[in-house]
């Protein structure tokens, strides 16, 4: 659709994207007021727009009408969706720092805490020690050894040592009193599925102690030696998260798998952690399917486990040295039962592996250490505000690392968890977004398109919400003006990160405008460089587009693997820039002329295409496009059999699988003209394939590289 200027458009156009005619009528006139006092195009014009004229109950066409129109000729591709105040600004957790210590930290030059947010920015990069006290300070974190400092950075490994010294336990630190939680707080808020008539469920900071003790308690009968890894195959649960930190609490390392794996991707998991025992679930209820879990653990010739019911059955048919959840509590005798002294850990300690998406080979085991906890709640605390108060909801799994990242985030902030034990696609999650009185609503872009195209949240009320988060992959500018539009027009906070990270290295902040499937800083205590074609990093403020590559001092990052080497994977053959070994990503990213940046996908998802390199992302985002009928495509370089320069197809998913294969001729028309319109005139689709779905990593991540060898064997079978 094309759309106008402000000024140019009447009452009748509004009409005419189905709104009645006396509605039309008023908020033409509404806008008219707006247009008088803010002009005709701009920010500002947005803002104001966005503020007084929107509401989630419009039609989204009219949402487009005008968020494209404010910026119709506005000279930018990544204009501003969300613009901060100062009277906000200031009571945001970094704003109400810079007000108190902003001359402290950045001298006479700091005005406030939107325009000087940049240079705070750097100085978390450049003066380590004092950005990262007053971040353990705001989160009340408590060290039973403190650290000599904060970084001691010598020539053994990039990156340096992180909190020399130091003793504490992360989960110890979600459980205690302070400032940020009282015995009577909520901690947990949670609805399972199919219960959505009924109010919500909580759990005070009290009873989550007394249950996270006793569960650590009954671990210490199993007679594991403190340290031994036990994994967790389950929903991300009430109870999956008070088995999280009573591992970690009672000093022993949780081996994160997710409860979607096939038996021989948990087998693979559990080989590499050595996990001596497994918490699991016996089913996995979704709408009125019942998924079996505790079969697939078997399969996967998994040790111990212990088997949690879910709600309505009963556990039958354990294999002989198993365990019942019920019979597994019952193991604890003495009075204490509810309390339990937390293992005092070095910070170098493991907490948890994780698993990278393991798209070739296996899977990179990723163990966080204690240090990155705070890593990802500092990132919570920063650029999502989180803080007391707050109820943060993000659809996720324990085996992903946004399960674990959500735990901290919330608890290590003294904030609520909300979580909800079903399917997040439909209307019984955004029922309870509303139930829950979410403020902090993180999603994955799959996720919004499926809550769009459904309209499962017409007539909830999500105005608590301040802000929402979006990890996983490459959003959607509409998707996530549609998403916005869900608050009244709260922000959507990019984050991009990973396993190896603990968290992001690139996001947004309530502190700087939000541009549409956008970032707009580095995270807090990171530098990031975009590499040219020769591998040198682009001048800070220059615009481009390349792999992304990373300052190798940052909180929290990895700094080995448990089945890889380290140093290899992220460091071999990347450039020293200014005295320092860059870390390797993966990323491909642009920095737009406005400072914004974009991700582009792997960099290993980048295509030659008769010598001129581009990334599937950018191929997809057009061609997604192109044809309403279309859910999502998947777009991959593919070698013909022969031999010779890489073959463009696109791999496309209908929203009806009825298709016929006229159809594919005339998409892949389509696809032709809309590339070589909008992207380069020199592209060519080859072929196109109808799929079912995409094939997809744990974390919702299109595994290219898996299609690509799909589509390879495809065509030695048959001829495209």
């Amino acid at each position: 659709m094309a759309y106008e200027s402000l000024d140019r458009i009447t009452a009748e156009k509004i009409s005419a994207v189905g709104m009645p005619s006396d509605e039309a009528e008023r908020l033409h006139g509404e806008l008219a007021r707006i247009l008088r006092d803010h002009g005709n195009s701009g920010p500002e014009t947005w803002k104001e727009i966005s503020r007084r004229l929107l509401s989630p109950d419009l039609p989204f066409p009219f949402h487009q009408m005008m968020y494209y129109g404010s910026y119709e000729g506005y000279d930018s591709d990544t204009p501003p969706a969300w613009i901060p105040d100062k009277e906000s600004a200031v009571l945001t957790n970094i704003g109400r720092v810079l007000e108190r210590h902003g001359k402290e930290f950045l001298g006479s030059g700091y005005k406030d805490p939107i325009s000087s947010f940049s240079d705070f920015q750097k100085f978390s990069v450049s003066n380590p020690e004092a950005y990262w006290k007053m971040v353990f300070k705001e989160m009340s974190i408590s060290f039973f050894v403190p650290p000599s400092c904060i970084l001691h950075e010598h020539t053994s490994y990039p990156g340096g040592q992180w909190l020399p010294g130091a003793y504490l336990n992360c989960a110890a630190n979600c459980l205690s009193l302070s400032d940020k939680r009282g015995l009577d707080d909520t901690m947990i808020i949670w609805r399972d599925e199919g219960y959505d008539a009924l109010p919500v469920q909580q759990m005070t900071l009290k009873e989550l102690h007394a249950e996270v003790c006793m569960v650590a308690n009954a671990i210490d009968t199993m007679g594991l030696t403190k340290g031994s890894a036990v994994a967790i195959d389950m929903p991300m649960t009430v109870t999956a998260v008070i088995i999280y930190l009573a591992i970690v609490l009672a000093g022993y390392v949780v081996v994160s798998i997710a409860d979607s794996f096939a038996p021989t991707e948990i087998s693979t998991r559990l080989k590499i952690s050595n996990a001596k025992a497994i918490f699991t679930q016996d089913f996995i209820i979704r709408g009125e399917k019942k998924l079996p879990l505790y079969s697939r653990v078997i399969d996967a010739d998994a040790p111990l486990a212990i088997v949690v019911p879910t709600r309505g059955s009963s556990i039958k048919g354990l294999r002989d040295a198993d365990i019942s959840w019920h019979d597994f509590l019952g193991r604890v005798k003495h009075t204490k039962a509810n309390d339990y002294i937390a293992v005092e850990q070095s910070i170098e300690a493991f907490t948890n592996i994780l698993f990278s998406s393991g798209t070739t080979g296996e899977p990179k085991a990723i163990p966080w250490t204690h240090a990155t906890p705070l890593k990802a709640a500092a990132d919570a605390w920063s650029h999502m505000d989180i803080r007391k108060g707050d109820v943060v909801a993000w659809p996720t799994n324990l085996g992903w690392m946004m399960g674990p990242w959500l735990v901290y985030a919330t608890l290590l902030n003294g904030a609520s968890m909300a979580l909800y034990n079903g399917s997040p696609l439909g209307s019984g999650f955004a029922k309870f977004v509303q139930d829950a009185k979410v403020t902090m609503l993180g999603v994955v872009p799959s996720v919004v398109r499926a809550w769009k195209d459904s309209c499962c949240t017409a007539g909830l009320d999500w105005s608590t919400i301040r802000c929402f988060s979006s990890t996983g992959e490459a959003s959607s500018v509409d998707e996530y003006l549609w998403l916005m539009g869900r608050a009244h027009y709260k922000p959507v906070i990019e984050y991009c990160g990973g396993t190896e990270i603990g968290g992001g290295f690139i996001c947004g902040s309530l502190l700087q405008s939000q541009a549409l499937a956008a970032f707009s800083t580095p995270a807090m205590g990171c530098t990031l460089f975009i590499l040219d074609g020769n591998g040198i990093p682009l001048p800070q403020s220059k615009a481009g587009t390349g792999e992304l590559a990373l300052d190798p001092t940052m909180f929290g990052a990895s700094t080995m693997l448990l089945n890889a080497d380290h140093y290899d994977v992220y460091f071999k053959g990347m450039p020293v820039y200014n005295g320092r070994h860059l870390r390797r990503h993966g990323d491909e990213f642009e920095r737009t002329p406005e400072g914004y940046y974009r991700a582009h996908g792997r960099a290993d998802d980048t295509m030659n295409l008769g010598g001129i390199k581009v990334s599937s992302i950018e191929i997809e985002r057009i061609c997604n496009g192109v044809n309403d009928a279309i859910l999502e495509t998947a777009a991959v370089g593919v070698p013909p059999s022969g031999g010779g320069p890489e073959q463009l197809i696109v791999a496309v998913v209908f929203r009806d699988q009825d298709f016929v294969e006229e159809t594919l001729d005339q998409l892949k028309l389509a696809f032709n003209s809309a590339l070589q319109k909008k992207l380069n005139p020199l592209f060519k689709v080859s072929s196109v394939v109808a799929v079912p779905s995409l094939p997809r990593t744990a974390s919702n991540k299109v595994m290219r590289r898996v299609l690509r060898k799909q589509l390879s064997q495809r065509r030695e079978r048959a001829k495209f």
